[in-house]
């Protein structure tokens, strides 16, 4: 190599670093942070359905001495029987007083005689027989009433028991369910007052009502009666008052009701 000539000092060329690639990175996390939201959502999940599985931190507090709360059950409408003595003898118990009723004096008819031509009188004018109004309440007795064995019904009462019953019918003959049926007067001189509703006693039908009224038959001469009334406890039906009887075979009276208007 000649001195004064320029030495060729060119060498390889130097390649340029790539630059790192971060987006790999946040891929990663955001994928990372993803599962961990879709794992926190199954957890909840899984809580929430079953809140006794073993990864819950706060499991319910379960105390197998608690006691449980009974279930309420609502008593059923039944007729009270009305206790009677086995005799009942009348007592006076007012001593009878004497009292001085004074006599009326006693007044002297004078006559007059009036002088002239006699006037003629008409004759008074029979009294005309005003019949009795019916009833306006849409609702009367249906048939008759009728005494039978209550062992229709009750067959195992046999003669330990007397009482009413019967049903509600409407225009179309079809039974009406939720009138009060009221049953009232006395029995042996003891008062009687009790209600009922129809639908109540399905053994007389699906209109059914009843009344148990001793644990005996007793006989009474219309001193009881039964009533109905809507549910507003308005009175629709007079009362039909009926007789009991000292008989097993006519401890039951069947009273039936029917709308008229």
């Amino acid at each position: 190599m000649l001195s004064g000539q320029p030495q060729n000092l060119s060498s390889t060329p130097r390649r340029k670093s790539r630059p790192f690639n971060f987006d790999i990175i946040w891929n990663f996390l955001t994928l990372l942070v993803l599962f961990s939201i879709c794992g926190m959502i199954g957890w909840f999940a899984l809580i929430f359905l079953d809140p006794s599985q073993m990864f819950n931190p706060f499991p319910p507090q379960i105390n197998p001495a608690a006691e449980i709360p009974q279930i309420q059950v609502w008593p059923t409408n039944t007729s009270v029987p009305v206790a009677l003595p086995p005799t009942w003898t009348p007592t006076n118990t007012t001593a009878p007083t004497i009292t001085n009723t004074p006599k009326p004096p006693t007044i002297t008819p004078t006559i007059f005689v009036i002088q002239g031509p006699p006037t003629a009188i008409p004759p008074t004018a029979e009294p005309s027989a005003t019949p009795t109004q019916a009833s306006n309440l849409p609702f009367a007795l249906r048939g008759s009433i009728v005494a039978i064995s209550s062992n229709v019904t009750r067959p195992d009462s046999g003669c330990n028991w007397m009482g009413v019953g019967g049903q509600v019918f409407d225009m179309q003959g079809a039974p009406i369910v939720g009138y009060t049926i009221q049953l009232g007067g006395t029995l042996a001189s003891t008062p009687v007052d009790m209600l009922s509703l129809t639908g109540t006693a399905l053994q007389y039908g699906s209109g059914g009502y009843e009344f148990t009224i001793t644990d005996r038959p007793i006989a009474s001469k219309k001193t009881l009666w039964v009533q109905l009334m809507d549910q507003a406890g308005m009175q629709i039906s007079t009362r039909i008052y009926f007789d009991t009887f000292d008989d097993c075979e006519k401890n039951l009276i069947l009273v039936n009701f029917k709308q008229i208007r």
